[in-house]
C-alpha cells in the first residue's frame, strides 16, 4: 500500500461516527405498590392492595419491560419495588419521602451512577397535611461516554388538560410545581450536562400547552411522546412522559417510542395491575 492510500485511510476512519451505546430508559407508574393491606389508615378507603400473583405478574412484565433505568412511581418502599425490579438485575434508589406512594428509580446492575439530593421543592404542602406531593428522584448515571442527569417526577394529579391558568386547586397546585423544575432544568443547563427528566406528569403537553412552554422557557427539551397517543387501557393522551435536555436531546430516538400493553384486558385487571402502562425510549449514547 503507497503511502498516499494509508494517508487516505486514516483520514476516511478518522471520519467514521463514533460508537454509541444504547440506554432504554422508561416510565412506570405502578398505582399504590404496597404491601399494606387493605383499611390501613395511611390509604384511600377505596385502595385494593395488589395480591401476590399480581405482584409476580407485574413482576414479569418487568422483565419482559428490560428497560436499563425505569423511573416509577406509587411505590410503597424499596422492599415492595425489590419484588418487581429483583436485586439480581437492578439496583433501587428512591425518594426519602415519608409517604405511600414514594417515587423512584430503578437501574441496570453495570451501570455506575451517584444518588443527588432529592428535589423536595416539588412538594410544598404542609408538614402535617394527611397526603403530601412527591419529592423527584434526581440521580447521574456515570456512563463511558460521560454523565447522564435523570430526574424522575410524579406531579399533582387533576389538571390533565385544564389550563395551567385555572383556578382549580389541582391546577394551582401544579403550576406551583413548575417553577422548582424550572429550576432544575436551567441548573443542568448551565452545567452543560445531558439530562432527561421521566415520570407520571399527570397532564397532557401537546399543542399550545403552557406547562410544557414553561419547561421550555428555562432550555430547550425533547418529547418522546409528543403528537402521540397511548395505547394503553383503550388509549388517550400521554401523561407519563420521558424528556431530554442538553446533548441528551440529540441522543433519544424518537422512532423507539414504546408502550407495553397488558395482555389482561377488562377493568377488574386495571385494577389489579396498573392504570398506567410502562412508556419507554432508546437513547444512543456516545461511548
Amino acid at each position: 500500500m503507497t503511502l498516499i492510500l494509508r494517508l487516505l485511510l486514516l483520514v476516511l476512519l478518522a471520519w467514521q461516527p463514533a460508537a454509541a451505546a444504547e440506554l432504554k430508559l422508561a416510565t412506570w407508574n405502578l398505582e399504590w405498590l404496597t404491601a399494606r393491606p387493605a383499611g390501613d389508615p395511611v390509604l384511600p378507603a377505596d385502595v385494593r392492595p395488589k395480591r401476590p400473583e399480581d405482584i409476580e405478574l407485574l413482576r414479569r412484565y418487568a422483565a419482559s419491560l428490560a428497560a436499563d433505568v425505569i423511573a416509577f412511581q406509587e411505590v410503597d418502599g424499596p422492599e415492595i419495588a425489590a419484588r418487581i425490579f429483583p436485586p439480581d438485575r437492578y439496583t433501587l434508589h428512591l425518594t426519602a419521602d415519608r409517604v405511600v406512594q414514594r417515587t423512584g428509580i430503578a437501574i441496570r446492575n453495570g451501570i455506575s451512577f451517584t444518588a443527588n439530593p432529592d428535589l423536595t421543592a416539588l412538594d410544598f404542602y404542609p408538614a402535617d397535611a394527611r397526603f403530601r406531593l412527591r419529592s423527584g428522584a434526581d440521580v447521574t448515571l456515570d456512563l463511558p461516554g460521560g454523565k447522564l442527569r435523570l430526574l424522575a417526577v410524579h406531579l399533582k394529579t387533576g389538571c390533565r388538560e385544564d389550563p395551567i391558568a385555572s383556578a382549580r386547586p389541582a391546577c394551582r397546585t401544579l403550576r406551583e410545581q413548575i417553577a422548582p423544575l424550572q429550576g432544575w432544568i436551567a441548573a443542568r443547563a448551565a452545567e452543560g450536562v445531558p439530562f432527561v427528566l421521566l415520570g407520571d406528569f399527570n397532564r397532557w403537553m401537546d399543542g399550545r400547552d403552557a406547562f410544557w412552554a414553561a419547561l421550555n422557557n428555562a432550555a430547550p427539551l425533547v418529547r418522546a411522546t409528543a403528537s402521540h397517543s397511548s395505547p394503553c387501557w383503550g388509549g388517550g393522551g400521554f401523561i407519563d412522559h420521558l424528556i431530554a435536555g442538553g446533548a441528551a436531546r440529540g441522543w433519544m430516538q424518537p422512532d423507539t417510542l414504546r408502550v407495553l400493553v397488558y395482555r389482561e384486558t377488562g377493568g377488574d385487571w386495571k385494577k389489579r395491575l396498573s392504570d398506567h402502562c410502562p412508556v419507554s425510549v432508546e437513547f444512543r449514547v456516545p461511548d
